[in-house]
């Protein structure tokens, strides 16, 4: 697949007058292939948001290099923007101007035909409510006309940042197909999101940012796999017992209330075997796999990971990078 985004070791310092030099995004690397729906995730503060904005020429990057549809940018940005459909950070629109009214606009400024309108809305779930007035909208309407926005020009590219805010569940789901449907129909997708869990739905591959460094990327069941400690959730009628049969067996097994914790078997059978030949039958046996949010709590919160000693300042080292990959308010070219 050809690279729709690239970007190589990214950097970006801030002044300020409270806290000084503050470097938000310390050599970072992200490379999105054509027909991706990847996930770009890290805590508030991570250099998350100073990464898309600097991509999109809204910030100047102090060093790295970037390229958006084999475009270098920000030099050569110009020349692929009616390409790329992006939001980044939150949306502000006329409170006066109706949704339809709104788009329409943003059509006439980018060249786009007006017929794409109706089209947005429908794609975004408002086009019963696309002639009330944006100030009666809450923030998950607001959060669809700003999809709705972006995908205007019918993109190559999709960039959103946090595109599920204030939906509820309902709006979660239609999002989700949304972007499936995006994908489907051969769009590239860049989603950055806290909703952990609809991002292990949507994506692909994910790439996580830690205090302006990659700390993990590639497909998102290779990520997880890499955290996966093979554990098992185990009812027995008699679980002390069980425990010492497991652990002459040389499983390792922790004994609680109502469950055994046995960790590092990767077939089911041996735990199955092993007691039902003792005349011990399992009840229970439920695999514990690691989620995107587990993962990603290892990697950016305070709990270390063995797999990956931290630094003082609490990110990975460099070298011990996780790389699973086998091979401000503004609306952007809307």
């Amino acid at each position: 697949m050809s690279a729709v985004i690239e970007i190589a070791g990214l950097h970006k310092t801030f002044h300020t007058l409270r806290q000084g030099r503050r470097t938000a995004v310390d050599g970072f690397d992200l490379l999105v292939e054509s027909g991706q729906v990847h996930g770009f995730l890290g805590p508030n503060g991570s250099g998350k948001t100073t990464t898309l904005r600097a991509l999109l020429g809204l910030v100047r990057a102090d060093g790295g290099r970037m390229s958006v549809l084999g475009a270098e940018s920000p030099g050569r940005l110009p020349e692929v923007a009616g390409r790329v459909g992006a939001i980044v950070e939150s949306p502000q629109f006329f409170a006066n101007f109706t949704a339809r009214r709104t788009l329409r606009l943003l059509a006439l400024a980018g060249g786009v035909p007006t017929t794409r309108v109706d089209a947005v809305l429908e794609q975004v779930g408002l086009r019963d409510r696309g002639d009330e007035r944006v100030r009666g909208y809450s923030l998950g309407m607001k959060q669809r006309l700003a999809v709705a926005s972006a995908l205007l020009k019918n993109p190559e590219l999709l960039i959103l940042d946090e595109p599920a805010n204030g939906l509820d569940p309902a709006g979660i789901r239609e999002m989700r197909d949304l972007m499936r449907s995006l994908a489907a129909a051969g769009v590239t997708v860049l989603l950055s999101s806290h909703i952990l869990a609809e991002i292990q739905l949507i994506c692909d591959h994910v790439t996580i940012i830690s205090r302006g460094r990659r700390v993990a990327h590639g497909r998102v069941d290779e990520v997880l796999a890499g955290f996966d400690q093979h554990e098992w959730r185990v009812g027995v009628a008699e679980p002390e017992r069980a425990a010492e049969l497991l652990a002459r067996a040389g499983v390792s097994v922790t004994v609680h209330p109502d469950h055994l914790l046995v960790a590092g078997v990767d077939d089911a059978e041996v735990i199955s075997r092993t007691l039902g030949e003792q005349g011990l039958w399992v009840r229970e046996l439920v695999p514990l796999r690691p989620d995107l949010e587990s993962v990603f709590l290892e990697l950016t919160g305070d709990a270390p990971h063995p797999a990956l000693p931290r630094q003082v300042d609490g990110t990975a080292p460099d070298d011990m990078v996780i790389d699973l990959d086998v091979r401000e308010s503004r609306e952007v070219g809307a």
